[in-house]
């Protein structure tokens, strides 16, 4: 996105109004824009304002009070960009600082200096021209905040953001008139849940004279406030990552949290946790180095000391190799917490990982780190440590979870037509078995490959997906339910799914592309379902690199399909199939039940999703299909038996507006789904809903919670909520021991429940966490037992 801003030579006058409450807890210096009817009317007066300068400078009779320095804006959807200064004038005796001030829509970001694991930063270049010329394109960087995105760390700014550079400037001859036109380049990256650059050009025109303050000298001062200071204290950063602040009066009664943002990428592992200690000497932070680390050079960045009371103070720092550190008596008379600047609400702190129970150690107990931690899964891939290792043991994850996947309940409508596969090879030749398998295993592996890059690209993106989203979408939903129930007909003998060229051919001769398409949707109709193996599995996948986590993707297709394959070349499985005979004609048409039976389940999840009338549209075009595949069948028979005819066609025609009729009712789906926010589902006594503001109220008064992260559309939720947590033995259980239920509801999506999945190495439900009064929280299987969640709120002697 490419703009340009040109001024006239008496720049507008600037307003700022105070921020409101950001999700990412912004300091003061990042103000959010005024509504749209305050800006209109701050536009009209700044115009205004405008004119009246040039009138004043033309009569060279300029007021002392300040005035407005900033071009006119570059604005886009999810920015208004300007460049400002801090003095209305121009003069070679004092350096000009001006800057790019972007006022971005709540919710979206720009990235600083070393934008983390994501992102880039912005940049800025100057050149003056006229009375007094110049150049400047290193920017000032403020502290930036951490964004935390999953196994993902971000260093970025929200709301009113300022980014200054100092220009000096110098006499020329060169414009007689005493006019300085300063032009500027710059770029930023915003994201939300997509990620946009955009670009601009700008053009402020001054007047020459003594230096005197802009209307938009605050911001720059402001700017400087939040801008890191030398450190006074000596740092040192050891060969394996240990930070250390050479500070004896910064003690636990000083400073309550710390941590370290380095100015260069690829340095330490931006989202792990970064351990405090304190000693006799000062304190310590503990870094996790990657390859990019060098022990014997410095590391340059910025350290965040927080006061227990929250304020905070950035501190610029060029940490020393430990093997040029100076002695710690040269550190005697150094002071204890340095003067702290107000900062909104601190970022979280540094708890410790969340251990698995034992039915789940070894395979998952990596995959959930607290709040503020990274997922080691993912880290290894993604930071270069043991790849080859840990790219195997992913794999290996993998293959376990799609193995597994084919017993979970959400997948049983694909076994069915598995089952009836099965059947039909003792009817088949060997080869055709064989073929049959590899199509099959060949959608299996596509469609995993392809959901995954998909989710790879749209969290590389910026948006905050996870394993199943696409079931989150009520079109989504209605057009997997539309296509079981034609797969029901299907099999019902309703219709044939060949097309009208080869009518004349018997119905059950499907080719290839079936198989094919059988993969595809045994991929799709799993997707929200998260077995045993594959939680680990899928955040390792997300947190690697693309080509590892395809890798493993694709780990999970072979799972899945390796009993088919398995069943098909090997002849002594083969071997024990039934004959064929008359009772296949029967289980084909019984399989169709199970189908339609998950219609009904897939209608109520639309129906919590998008309302009641969701039902309506979706049954109306069940019954287009319905009709559509009656005639379609007709035309079929009559094409086999009387061969092609025009009757045929015009049938085939009549068909194909029945399904059109049914695509028609897409739009008014998706308006539905827009307008309605769906049907909560009713919570159990007892149960609250999930908020991570009500989960720290509970943990912090030292009571029991229970974590439990659901969908309608996910099949195994259902399960376990029915076997497990809602009985009256766990209700009773939950009730004795002082145990409060949260429970997130992520059938819709639900930015808050997405970042907890996240931040405990999850990509998708079920996801149970049980957080005691006292001792470290455990993270449960994805499969439960009334005993195996009795054991565990049961309170340990």
């Amino acid at each position: 996105m490419r703009r340009s801003a040109t001024h006239p030579p008496a720049p507008k006058v600037a307003c700022s109004a105070p921020a409101a409450a950001s999700t990412h807890a912004p300091r003061p210096l990042f103000l959010r824009g005024s509504e749209r009817v305050a800006r209109l009317a701050g536009g009209l007066a700044t115009g205004l304002a405008g004119l009246l300068g040039v009138a004043l400078a033309c009569t060279g009779s300029l007021p002392h009070a300040a005035q407005a320095a900033q071009s006119a804006p570059v604005v886009s959807a999810h920015s208004t960009a300007t460049l400002i200064t801090d003095a209305s004038t121009a003069s070679a005796t004092a350096p000009l600082h001006v800057a790019l001030r972007l006022q971005l829509r709540p919710g979206w970001h720009t990235y600083w200096l070393n934008p983390g694991d994501a992102g880039d930063p912005a940049s800025l270049s100057v050149t003056a021209s006229g009375a007094l010329q110049g150049t400047a394109q290193t920017i000032i960087w403020p502290t930036p905040q951490r964004i935390r995105d999953a196994s993902l760390m971000s260093y970025a700014y929200t709301g009113d953001v300022v980014l200054p550079v100092t220009l000096h400037l110098q006499s020329s001859t060169a414009d007689v008139h005493g006019w300085t036109t300063l032009n500027a380049q710059a770029s930023w990256l915003v994201c939300e849940q997509s990620c946009i650059p955009e670009d601009g050009t700008f053009t402020l025109t001054l007047p020459t004279g003594a230096p005197l303050a802009s209307a938009q000298a605050s911001l720059f001062v402001q700017a400087a406030q939040h801008t890191p200071v030398p450190s006074p204290y000596p740092v040192t950063v050891s060969p394996d990552g240990v930070l250390h602040v050479l500070a004896p009066g910064l003690n636990r009664q000083s400073v309550g949290n710390a941590w370290f943002m380095p100015q260069e990428r690829g340095q330490i592992a931006e989202a792990a946790p970064q351990a405090l200690t304190f000693d006799a000497n000062g304190l310590s932070l503990r870094l996790e180095p990657t390859t990019g680390f060098a022990s014997n050079r410095r590391l340059a960045g910025i350290l965040v000391l927080q006061a227990p009371d929250g304020a905070e103070r950035a501190l610029s720092i060029q940490a020393t190799p430990q093997a040029e550190a100076p002695a710690p008596a040269q550190t005697a008379a150094l002071g204890g917490m340095p003067r702290a600047i107000p900062a909104a609400t601190p970022p979280s702190g540094t708890p410790q990982p969340t251990p698995t129970l034992p039915e789940e150690q070894g395979a998952a107990s990596q995959a959930s780190p607290a709040p503020d931690t990274a997922a080691p899964t993912g880290n290894a891939l993604a930071e270069g440590g043991n790849t080859t290792g840990d790219l195997l043991r992913f794999i290996v994850l993998g293959l376990l979870g799609g193995l597994v996947l084919n017993l979970m309940p959400c997948v049983f409508p694909i076994l069915a037509m598995k089952a009836l596969a099965v059947a039909r090879m003792g009817q088949s030749e060997r080869k055709h078995q064989k073929q049959s398998a590899i199509a099959y295993a060949a959608g299996v592996i596509a469609g995993f490959t392809a959901l995954g890059a998909l989710v790879m690209a749209l969290r590389v993106g910026g948006s905050a997906t996870g394993w199943g989203f696409q079931f989150q979408s009520t079109v989504f939903v209605g057009m997997i339910t539309w296509l079981l129930f034609a797969m029901a007909l299907n099999l019902l003998d309703v219709f044939a799914f060949l097309p009208p060229a080869l009518g004349n051919a018997a119905p059950r001769q499907h080719g290839l592309a079936h198989d094919v398409l059988t993969g595809l949707l045994a991929v799709v109709v799993a997707s929200p379902c998260t077995a045993p193996f594959m939680g680990v599995a899928i955040a390792g996948a997300l947190a690697g690199p693309p080509l590892t986590g395809l890798v493993v993707f694709a780990a999970l297709g072979v799972g899945l399909a390796a009993p088919y394959v398995l069943l098909a070349f090997s002849p002594a499985l083969a071997s024990h199939l039934p004959r064929p005979g008359a009772w296949m004609d029967y289980l084909r048409q019984f399989l169709a039940f199970p189908l339609l039976g998950t219609c009904v389940w897939l209608l109520w999840v639309a129906t919590v999703e998008g309302g009641a009338t969701t039902v309506l549209l979706l049954c109306s075009g069940m019954v287009c299909l319905a009709f559509a595949a009656w005639v379609y069948g007709i035309a079929q028979k009559r094409q086999r038996h009387m061969g092609h005819s025009r009757s045929c066609t015009a049938l085939y025609g009549v068909a194909l507006l029945g399904l059109l009729g049914a695509m028609a009712l897409l739009p008014a789906l998706q308006q539905q789904a827009a307008q309605q926010p769906g049907t909560a589902t009713a919570l159990p006594n007892g149960t609250e809903a999930f908020s991570q503001k009500r989960l720290d109220a509970l943990h912090a008064a030292s009571k029991p919670v229970f974590v439990d992260m659901t969908a309608a559309w996910c099949i195994t939720c259902l399960v376990n909520e029915r076997v497990a947590l809602n009985t009256d033995a766990t209700k009773a259980a939950m009730t004795r021991y002082g145990v409060t239920v949260l429970r997130g509801d992520w059938t819709r999506r639900d930015p808050a429940i997405t970042a907890f999945l996240h931040a405990h190495g999850r990509d998708g439900v079920p996801f149970y966490l049980f957080v005691p009064a006292q001792g470290d929280a455990v993270v449960l299987p994805q499969i439960l037992t009334q005993g195996l969640v009795l054991r565990t709120i049961t309170p340990k002697p």
